[in-house]
């Protein structure tokens, strides 16, 4: 803003300096001195003898001294006109009527004559390129240091919203994660917050000093020359048209956009974990059909998005333009009449564009803005999102768990009133070893996740120890239990790492030990780097028996009070599963133990066996009481026996 007006100043002041009238002073008073008479440019409050001028005439400069003000003043006046009376020139003078019946003569003016009586001239411009030299400095320390600020201030609440999104999503209950993609949650904490990154390293420093530009420049372009002004504030209305045309358009498509990028996030992120199954049923040509159609409705929407930004800013430069034109033809006018200097007319040109490219920068920018705006609020939808599992405000902490746990008419449903439990009521004393058996869907891991408070019950109590789960601390009861699932996961990152999940307080002869426990520490020392062995996503680099090892070591390295067995060894090769039971037998030692199998085999040495069906318990008791009853549990045991047999090879 400021940059123009100074080359203005140098254009009117100085540049066009020969136009200026100089003061015959006193030696004291003079500013330069030349063919014996003393001048000043700056005579308005000092008395003068008389006056000085510089005229230019046929591509010469010629000077006049010994002026009285009013021939001064003509020669000022006919300088801007053209001097139109020359009574006589030679190749050294010219000489002019003053129109009262004097010639006045002037000398023609060499190089060496302009510099001595321009020289205050050559000064000033010298001057002002400094400080235009100052002011691009400041200016780029300023733009940077604004910019450093606001990229640190992002960047802090983009970190601090990154971490907590991470931790608040930890927070949230299973159910959340029932019914949430994980394409879908990976969006808000990567996508999103990316949009939101990048509005405040972009568009927020951009916006802030856009708004300012504009109303800055207007201010100024009134103040030098209201006409001209609102010549260049009649196209605003047309450019705001446009903008808000261009806003309503792009925000539509924009959010289309979004969108679709989503849904394609969440086929990339299933299909990618789904990809072995893929291949297994050869699906790869149907699945990509299936992607390429996605990726293909979503290239048209960018197309559209596109072509949307390549009409706008193309019309909103021909409008900056149309009013260049017309600033350029009202302003010569203006300056050839006199009531306008060049440099004024200069700022006004150079402010034009410097007046629309923020107002088409901010429009284009606006839908950034919706995008960051649609991400923000998101994200806060989901740090809206409460726990259904309330924590108590005061639990009740007891000094240790012992291991006692009881279900007193439990209901439950994943969904409104699909009960999967129904008045469900069961005791495990510490210690004792209980086994849930049943068919698929007749609830025993939902008995899992409910002793571990991962989902809340609809009617009656959980128990351990006597108090009811709702009133205990979340983490002292999933720490006081160990649980080994089917599915294990595996983390990336060494095999001392995935036992220990990031739990410093376990150090390595206890990981050691765990492993040595469940005959995970023979395969852990026969890789390359030992417990040190960096393992890929999910564990692919070991085999499904090793994986469950290393989750059994993961389970038992905290020595948890209650264990917990979700069809554990159900796929682990029959030498795997001897190695582990051995281990069982031992660890399952004073710790209550809850196990859910389909192989009645792994279960047969249970202190009780609970069987399940639609919900409901049907039956419980030992193994051979049960086999003594001529229930659900005798059939399954035989109908498996006959299956065992059948697979035996004869001999």
């Amino acid at each position: 803003m400021i940059k123009p007006m100074l080359i203005a100043r140098a254009i009117d002041t100085y540049i066009e300096g020969y136009n200026r009238t100089y003061g015959i002073v006193d030696e004291a008073d003079a500013d330069l001195s030349y063919n014996g008479l003393f001048l000043t440019k700056n005579f308005e409050k000092q008395q003068v003898s008389g006056y000085c001028q510089i005229v230019l005439y046929d591509d010469n400069y010629y000077y006049f001294e010994n002026l009285d003000a009013g021939q001064a003043q003509m020669l000022v006046e006919k300088n801007d006109d053209g001097i139109e009376k020359v009574v006589a020139k030679t190749n050294h003078s010219i000489e002019i009527d003053d129109e009262n019946g004097n010639i006045l003569q002037g000398k023609l003016l060499l190089k060496e004559d302009l510099k001595v009586l321009r020289s205050s001239d050559y000064k000033g411009i010298f001057i002002i390129g400094m400080i235009y030299l100052i002011v691009l400095a400041l200016n780029a320390i300023i733009d940077s240091a604004q910019s450093y600020i606001l990229l640190i201030t992002g960047q802090n609440i983009i970190y601090d919203m990154r971490n907590e999104l991470f931790e608040h999503v930890h927070s949230l209950s299973l159910r959340f994660f029932d019914t949430h993609a994980v394409g879908q949650i990976d969006t808000r904490i990567t996508n999103d917050v990316e949009a939101l990154n990048r509005m405040f390293s972009h568009i927020l420093v951009n916006l802030i000093r856009n708004f300012i530009m504009i109303i800055g420049f207007a201010f100024v372009m009134l103040g030098l020359n209201s006409k001209l002004a609102i010549i260049v504030f009649i196209y605003l209305p047309v450019i705001f048209v446009l903008t808000y045309y261009f806003r309503k358009i792009s925000r539509n498509v924009y959010r289309i956009v979004r969108t679709k990028i989503s849904h394609l996030n969440i086929f990339l992120s299933e299909h990618i974990s789904g990809m072995k199954l893929i291949q297994i049923f050869a699906r790869e040509k149907e699945k990509f059909a299936q992607f390429e159609e996605k990726s293909d409705d979503l290239y048209k929407t960018r197309i559209k998005e596109l072509f949307v930004y390549a009409f706008f800013r193309p019309v909103t430069s021909l409008i900056a333009n149309f009013a260049l034109v017309a600033i350029i033809y009202k302003g010569s006018h203006y300056v050839m009449s006199d009531t306008l200097t060049v440099g004024v007319l200069y700022i006004f040109v150079s402010y034009i564009r410097s007046f629309f490219w923020p107002i088409q920068e901010m429009a284009e920018q606006f839908s950034t803005l919706q995008n960051a705006f649609a991400s923000a609020e998101k994200i806060f939808t989901l740090l809206d999102e409460k726990s259904v599992i309330q924590e108590n405000e005061n639990p009740v902490k007891p000094e240790k768990i012992k291991g006692k746990i009881e279900f007193k008419n439990v209901w439950f449903a994943y969904e409104n009133e699909n009960y999967v439990l129904k008045d469900v009521s069961f005791v495990i004393e510490p210690g004792q070893k209980v086994a849930f058996v049943g068919a698929t869907g007749a609830g025993k891991s939902s008995i899992l996740n409910l002793i571990g408070r991962y989902y809340d019950i609809q009617q009656g109590e959980i128990l351990i120890d006597d108090i009811n789960v709702k009133e205990m601390s979340l983490k002292q009861i999933r720490k006081a239990i160990g649980q080994v699932q089917q599915d294990v996961f595996i983390f990336t990152g060494d095999v001392k790492s995935n036992i220990r999940l990031l739990n410093e307080e376990i150090n390595i002869d206890q990981i050691q030990q765990a492993a040595k426990a469940v005959n995970a520490h023979h395969f852990i020392e026969s890789l390359p780097n030992k417990y040190d062995e960096m393992l890929t996503e999910r564990g692919t680099n070991l085999s499904f028996g090793q994986r469950q090892l290393l989750s059994f070591a993961r389970t038992l390295v905290i020595n948890p009070t209650i264990l917990v067995m979700d069809e554990a060894t159900a796929n682990i090769d029959t030498e795997t599963e001897i190695l582990i039971q051995e281990a069982l037998k031992t660890l399952m030692e004073g710790r209550t133990t809850i196990m859910v199998a389909h192989r009645l085999s792994t279960i047969q040495h249970a202190d009780n066996i609970i069987v399940l069906d639609n919900g409901n318990i049907v039956e419980s008791g030992t193994h051979q009481k049960l086999l003594t009853q001529d229930g659900i549990y005798k059939k399954l045991y035989e109908l498996q026996k006959y299956d065992d047999d059948k697979t035996k090879p004869s001999n």
